[in-house]
């Protein structure tokens, strides 16, 4: 009888050590709680902000697995952030679930979801291919404000046991200080990329109206686009033979995206490019070996001014671009687009003020030049009949032949200033000049050009471009092989021919040695219906003469 008292007290203590522990264990779990609210809240990155919810969820309720599904604007899995999975298991799953059964089931009814047993569920769809096992299940929806951004997925708790209203109280409370945290990355990441356009925007027009080169500012564009949404890789792209060709990369895989192209048609950048509006895909998979994750693509300007489109690549798994990334990225393409418009209008009024000043210098030089020139020659030839001595009369004829070359050589470059004007590319003209002036460097001496006849109107399309590199190949001979001291390039249209021929004072053509270049230019003559020759004039040197006939149109 003594002892039941004793026994009943016994069974007091033991109840009251339950009690506590199951208070202190609540402590804990509040404490918990609470530093896992302050850590999340701690980081504005969003990618780093979702996984951190995770890991958390994980650590208060003990389970084995878990994960944050982002919903895109599809109603459908756009993102899958995992947690407890090493590198190798996660190498073995065939895919990230995509939003189908039990997973589908909170997306289309955001309620939270807590099961014994996943399988059993008559919404199951089953795991993807390599996915492992899993058993007790917990689903908590993450609203931020009214959107439902996503679902915390939680699973397999550790011991076999389920998940209790302990748990899922501790993980909606999470979910709840998750939607703050997300929103508090969002803004901050919308700020950012805000400063980030204005500062570009800036930075890009203030560099194209201070005359800086295009590619330049093109490669400034992509670089600051990638910043602005936090992507990978960014390709600037422009129009090309009935598609799209990259001109500027930058990022990771900057190397392998200058070489892109894309079809005008099918592609999502080409879609972009038609339609005037951004373009994205969430999940593309690799283009060209780029990327591999989400994809947009934004067009140069709107409507009819579309000049070209900006894509963006991330890596797999990485969050889609955001509706906000695609409008803050479209106002910045279209600022950049008005800002590469200038930059042409500003162009276009240099050229139009220099071929003003060529035409003012042409009317100079006929008006002027060419008519003293003229005269001082009649007067000449006049005197000539005067001068008794053979010696004095032979040199005042070289003037008057002098003269005469100078004013034909003016009258050329007339024909050369007003023939311009109403060229969009450069003329063989200025070509020819500026082949000329780049040999200098080789040479080490200014090699002297002379150009008579319609070489502009008459010398184009394929035999300019042959023209140019038999001019190449007879300087560069010149730089290896003459040393020379003197050279010069005679272009010149007359008779229904076209005639190159370059000269030197060098050591001449050695009697044996390689003549592939001289073939080449045999052939090239040839082709076109041509001859050619090379001369040693009796003053020393080499003197190579390369003739084809021309027509009417420019061509053979």
């Amino acid at each position: 009888m003594v002892q039941i008292p004793s026994m009943r007290l016994d069974e007091l203590l033991a109840e009251l050590q339950v009690r506590l522990e199951a208070v202190l264990n609540t402590r804990d779990r509040v404490h918990a709680l609470l530093e896992a609210v302050v850590s999340i809240g701690s980081d504005l990155e969003l990618e780093t902000v979702l996984r951190r919810i995770v890991e958390t969820a994980t650590t208060l309720v003990d389970a084995t697995y878990g994960a944050m599904g982002v919903i895109g604007e599809e109603q459908t899995l756009v993102q899958f952030v995992p947690v407890g999975l090493n590198e190798e298991e996660i190498a073995r799953i065939e895919h990230w679930p995509r939003g189908l059964g039990v997973l589908g089931l909170l997306i289309k009814e955001p309620q939270i979801l807590r099961l014994k047993n996943i399988t059993d569920h008559p919404a199951s769809y089953g795991f993807p291919p390599g996915h492992p096992e899993m058993g007790s299940f917990l689903g908590v929806p993450v609203r931020v404000r009214d959107e439902v951004f996503g679902n915390l997925y939680l699973a397999e708790k550790r011991g076999g046991g389920e998940f209790d209203e302990d748990d899922e109280a501790i993980v909606i409370a999470l979910a709840t200080a998750a939607g703050v945290a997300i929103e508090n990355a969002r803004l901050y990441s919308e700020t950012r990329r805000r400063e980030t356009w204005l500062q570009a925007s800036s930075e890009i027009a203030t560099s194209l109206l201070s005359g800086a080169e295009p590619q330049r500012v093109l490669n400034l564009i992509a670089q600051r686009a990638r910043e602005m949404a936090d992507a990978d890789t960014a390709v600037v792209m422009l129009p090309a033979e009935g598609g799209l060709r990259a001109v500027s990369a930058n990022g990771e895989e900057a190397d392998r995206a200058a070489a892109l192209r894309m079809d005008m048609d099918e592609s999502l950048a080409g879609r972009a490019f038609t339609g005037g509006e951004p373009a994205t895909d969430s999940d593309s998979g690799p283009v060209a070996g780029i990327g591999g994750g989400p994809v947009a693509a934004v067009p140069l300007g709107a409507g009819d001014t579309v000049r070209g489109v900006l894509v963006l690549f991330k890596q797999a798994g990485r969050l889609p671009f955001s509706g906000g990334e695609l409008r803050t990225l479209h106002a910045f393409a279209g600022q950049a687009a008005i800002a590469l418009e200038l930059a042409d209008r500003r162009k276009d009024a240099e050229r139009l003020g220099l071929l003003e000043d060529r035409d003012r210098i042409a009317k100079d030089l006929h008006d002027v030049v060419i008519q003293r020139l003229f005269a001082v020659a009649m007067t000449l030839v006049s005197t000539v009949r005067l001068v008794e001595r053979p010696e004095a009369a032979t040199r005042l004829q070289h003037a008057i032949d002098e003269l005469d070359e100078t004013i034909r050589q003016i009258r050329s470059t007339i024909f050369a200033l007003q023939a311009s004007r109403a060229e969009e590319e450069p003329t063989l003209r200025a070509r020819l000049v500026e082949l000329v002036e780049e040999a200098r460097a080789h040479l080490g001496f200014m090699p002297g050009l002379r150009m008579e006849g319609q070489l502009d109107s008459l010398v184009s399309g394929e035999l300019a471009e042959h023209a140019l590199a038999v001019v190449r190949e007879a300087l560069s001979n010149i730089a290896r092989h003459a040393h020379a001291t003197k050279a010069e390039v005679a272009a010149e249209v007359s008779g229904g021919r076209f005639t190159l021929v370059v000269s030197d004072n060098g050591v001449g053509v050695p009697a044996e040695g390689r003549r592939s270049g001289l073939r080449n230019l045999e052939e090239r003559a040839e082709r076109l219906g041509g001859r050619f020759g090379v001369h040693a004039p009796p003053g020393g040197g080499t003197r190579l003469e390369w003739s084809v006939p021309v027509n009417g149109t420019g061509g053979v």
